[in-house]
């Protein structure tokens, strides 16, 4: 195999985990809270020849001394995007949306026989049933949503009325004109590009970020206490994807033409051998 094809079998392979990435984003359009993800590339290492011996015939150049050949492409980094997406309003009060670029609620998910902390940016909230005077918040895959303290948060008694407020502070007026209040779980993602897709809308820390040199407090900072005058919240209503659809496209169809042409480098490589060994 020459160098031709070896540099073009390399970066397709790499166009087309981007076409992946490219290809999530287009089918999570609508989905609620989603951040779509964007491939950066990098060059693989390069060889430099040094075709000239005499330096001193190098002087007064204006490109480069010698000869490099590269070998292709790599996908650098899937880049999680935590701009604002389009606020939708909604007429249901447990609908919520963040108003803030990169918080968070708190998620308890069970991964295998333990209990992990995740995090979502879809502020649909439900209540679930766990008696008969008692509901539990949770998010649409019946998962608890966490209060400040890491705590579930339970509702126990008839509910008239909830509210949540700006400040991420879940307020239930009674039948009977008493209230309850909750401090929602919030956090601020310092360092979005250390959290791993979960799936279902969910992001949680990766297996081994100790290695990667970062603890919990450098990737996202609880916003208890003074700290929740930060959050935002606008209640009744919901965040949509912050996915551009034409953009998305508009790659897709780039992503396809340098993967035409590099298919297209691989066909000529073949054709040049094929002159090559046809020399008698």
């Amino acid at each position: 195999m020459n160098r031709v094809m070896i540099t073009a079998s390399n970066t397709l392979s790499q166009l087309q985990k981007q076409m992946d990435i490219i290809s999530n984003n287009i089918a999570n359009v609508d989905t609620t809270g989603y951040k779509r993800r964007e491939a950066q590339f990098t060059d693989l290492l390069y060889q430099q020849f040094n075709n000239q011996p005499v330096k001193g015939n190098e002087v007064g150049r204006l490109t480069p001394n010698g000869i490099r050949q590269g070998n292709g492409a790599k996908l650098a980094q899937s880049k999680l995007v935590m701009t604002q997406g389009p606020i939708k309003s909604t007429s249901r009060s447990l609908d919520t949306a963040f108003t803030k670029e990169g918080q968070m609620y708190k998620v308890l998910v069970q991964n295998g026989n333990e209990m992990d902390i995740n995090y979502t940016r879809n502020g649909a909230l439900y209540l679930s049933p766990v008696s008969d005077n008692e509901v539990m918040l949770v998010n649409g895959d019946g998962y608890p949503i966490l209060d400040e303290n890491d705590q579930p948060i339970s509702i126990t008694g008839d509910v008239a009325n909830y509210t949540v407020t700006e400040n991420g502070q879940l307020v239930a007026d009674m039948s009977n004109g008493r209230r309850q209040t909750f401090n929602l779980g919030v956090v601020q993602v310092n360092k979005p590009q250390f959290l791993e897709q979960k799936g279902n809308s969910l992001y949680g820390m990766p297996s081994n970020y100790a290695e990667l040199d970062a603890t919990v407090d450098d990737i996202v900072t609880d916003l208890n206490g003074p700290l929740r005058n930060q959050i935002g919240i606008q209640g009744s209503a919901l965040e949509q994807s912050n996915v551009d659809l034409s953009k998305e496209m508009t790659d897709l169809i780039n992503v396809q033409r340098a993967y035409q042409f590099q298919s297209r480098s691989v066909t000529l490589s073949d054709q040049m051998q094929g002159l090559v060994n046809g020399i008698r």
